[in-house]
């Protein structure tokens, strides 16, 4: 199947727990029913892919707020 691009890639500096921050791409895209939102270091060194659940539509700004949320569990683990 084919990618759809819901959101091409977008430079994002994100700030984590005590004003650190890590430097980041997300691209959102549709493959066939499912929504993913892939996340790189800025060097295309993937960091996380998380399928975003049926019926969760969003906004730029809430790709971002979930962006930081998806960073900080990452790095906690």
């Amino acid at each position: 199947m084919a990618q759809a691009t819901i959101q091409d890639w977008t430079e994002s500096q994100v700030l984590l727990k005590y004003d650190e921050h890590r430097d980041v791409k997300y691209r959102v895209y549709r493959n066939g029913t499912s929504t993913f939102q892939e996340i790189c270091d800025i060097d295309d060194t993937p960091i996380h892919t998380l399928e975003i659940p049926d019926g969760m539509t969003l906004d730029k700004s809430s790709y971002e707020v979930l962006l930081r949320y998806v960073l900080l569990d990452v790095v906690a683990a």
